[in-house]
């Protein structure tokens, strides 16, 4: 199909890959996709890298947009400080990255602990984000876990074997192929990056900041056996002036990588709602 054919097209110009060093030295690595008026930025979750995308953007109708891709500190292609793996560490980085490329509006769409720092830049930037899109997001208050789960999650790093068994709770219509891409990924992010990232959004601290929002905010609710929609809309869409939720039956936690077709589909109606901006 020629829609098809042009979806195709665009994902297949070799992305941009930068880097950009922040204030406390550290190298984050990001790649560019496009050069539409509208910027969007994918901010992915613990345990992963910018990579957890892929699929979903070879997917997504990139008409009119600017895709930047991080992968945050500990992870991918950027550095592994010892130290540094807090939710407004990340968040300051994004915003550094986004001074960078003199983006000053953008939308975000941030998945699982991605979802958690979205919400972070929404509340205490508000002027710079548009809109904010969040897959399966960590809510503000966090997420305590019990006991076996917590030295589950934190004693996983660079542990093939335990991150599998994590994919395994947390997906629910995950190929064999896009495990094996996941776990290529997940094995190679930093022990200091699982441990304190994972105690960041386990705690999360922040839920009186969520009244400050002011972007359209869309959330996607999945079948995710950790962040069901009940919880979702009490934790996360109730607290935001306007939030909808959205759900999409099936998948697991992972939805980008699960349903990455009808996860497309969601943010392009979304985004498409929003109008067609010139950069500022």
């Amino acid at each position: 199909m020629p829609f098809q054919r042009a979806r195709a097209a665009v994902y297949d110009r070799a992305p941009m890959r930068r880097d950009f060093v922040t204030r406390d030295g550290v190298r984050i690595s990001y790649r560019v996709i496009g050069a539409g008026s509208r910027d969007v930025f994918l901010i992915h979750g613990w345990m992963m890298s910018g990579a957890v995308y892929d699929d979903m953007i070879a997917a997504l109708d990139q008409e009119g947009l600017r895709l930047v891709v991080l992968d945050q500190r500990g992870t991918g292609a950027s550095d592994r400080p010892e130290r540094g793996y807090g939710i407004s560490d990340y968040a300051a980085d994004v915003l550094a990255v986004a001074d960078a490329l003199e983006s000053r509006s953008f939308v975000l769409i941030g998945h699982s602990m991605g979802g958690l720092i979205a919400q972070w830049i929404a509340s205490t930037a508000p002027e710079r984000v548009r809109a904010q899109i969040l897959l399966c997001p960590v809510p503000a208050s966090g997420i305590p876990l019990p006991a076996d789960a917590q030295a589950l999650f934190r004693g996983s790093a660079q542990n093939r074997h335990l991150q599998q068994t994590i994919l395994g709770l947390a997906c629910k219509q995950l190929s064999a192929s896009s495990l094996e891409r996941l776990l290529d990924d997940s094995v190679t992010v930093a022990p200091q990056c699982i441990e304190q990232a994972f105690d960041a959004w386990t705690a999360g601290g922040f839920a009186d900041k969520l009244a400050a929002i002011t972007a359209p905010t869309l959330v996607v609710g999945t079948d995710d056996p950790f962040l069901p929609p009940a919880f979702l809309r009490q934790a996360v869409v109730n607290p935001i002036r306007g939030a909808r939720l959205a759900m999409l039956p099936g998948p697991g936690h992972y939805v980008q990588a699960e349903r990455p077709r009808e996860t497309a589909a969601i943010i392009e109606a979304f985004v498409a709602g929003l109008g067609h901006p010139e950069r500022t």
